[in-house]
């Protein structure tokens, strides 16, 4: 568990993105895809914070936006105390090579006609990281602490497997030494085999070069092996904050609670009590009102559908934005 008193690396304040629905002739907006609204959290020095929910909740949207390849509708992210959003040119190139990600496909972000090791080197060689030959050997290098060989530079992207790949991408990442990398579901396509490998691989990179993990994923069981704290999204929303012991532990939003009833228990004879959640998500287009999870909420009382709840702290390290939350 990482202390109180460590610095905060990143710092996300009231980020929205709104992505508009053109039609029409004139391609005039009609209407806002809703996908990230109001959404505020910390990241620490050393720490791996996992931010999880369903598909299509916003959670790869708020990674992206971070790192402002896609910019923001507004808000703000504070990257070792520098607004991220207001910084231009070689300012916004610099913080970029200390924030860096690790795509959920790594097949689609490879060049199929560029050979891996240039395409581990291609960053060192845009921010123009030391000689040609310093910058061959740090590839090496890196490749080597993901567990690839110096012969694997040579080959392409389609003749890896889908483990190996997604090595790559974490060597594309870790090259230029980065402080921060956001992981967006980086093994929700493997197997389950090759899936802890590759997370034992981040947590030994965490260890020795003091990486920060923004961790995006849908599997809780992953969550819990890698979280220290977790952001729970809904529909664009933050439903929940708290570190990884009191989430398993103490659920108390009625959409976290849902999650981890889903969560299989690795003993035949033993079942979960599951909660089993009517209708569908809603359109991030006609989001309800008041609090978004009360269409589907088994304990949604009159006022979660007038008055929207904030997030509010029932504990130092526990906040929920949830009326009958405890």
């Amino acid at each position: 568990m990482i202390s109180d008193s460590v610095e905060k690396l990143v710092e996300v304040e009231h980020l929205v993105k709104y992505f508009p629905v053109r039609a029409g002739l004139l391609q005039r907006v009609v209407n806002q895809v809703q996908a990230v609204d109001d959404v505020s959290f910390f990241v620490r020095k050393g720490e791996t914070l996992g931010l999880v929910g369903e598909s299509g909740c916003g959670k790869t949207t708020v990674g992206r936006t971070m790192l402002r390849l896609i910019e923001p509708t507004s808000g703000a992210v504070r990257f070792d105390g520098r607004d991220v959003f207001s910084l231009k040119g070689r300012e916004l190139k610099s913080v970029r090579r200390d924030m860096q990600i690790i795509f959920q496909d790594p097949y689609a972000s490879l060049d199929p006609r560029m050979p891996i090791g240039e395409a581990v080197m291609e960053g060192l060689n845009i921010h123009g990281i030391g000689t040609r030959k310093e910058r061959f050997d740090l590839m090496i290098d890196t490749l080597k602490k993901v567990g690839l060989e110096d012969y694997h530079a040579r080959r392409y992207p389609h003749e890896f497997s889908g483990g190996q790949r997604q090595r790559v991408g974490i060597a594309r990442a870790l090259a230029l030494r980065p402080k921060f990398i956001i992981c967006d579901e980086p093994v929700s396509a493997l197997d389950v085999s090759i899936q802890s490998q590759v997370l034992n691989i981040l947590k030994d990179l965490q260890k020795e070069f003091g990486l920060t993990y923004l961790f995006i994923a849908h599997n809780l069981s992953v969550v819990e092996h890698v979280s220290d704290r977790v952001v729970v999204m809904y529909l664009g929303k933050v439903a929940e904050i708290t570190t990884r012991e009191e989430l398993f532990r103490n659920p108390q939003h009625p959409y976290t609670q849902a999650l981890m009833s889903a969560i299989p228990v690795p003993n035949p004879r033993l079942k979960r009590q599951r909660t089993i959640l009517k209708g569908d998500v809603p359109s991030p287009l006609n989001p309800p009102t008041g609090c978004r999870f009360h269409p589907r909420c088994p304990i949604a009382v009159e006022q979660c559908s007038i008055e929207e709840p904030q997030l509010r702290a029932i504990n130092p390290e526990h906040m929920v934005a949830c009326w009958l939350a405890k």
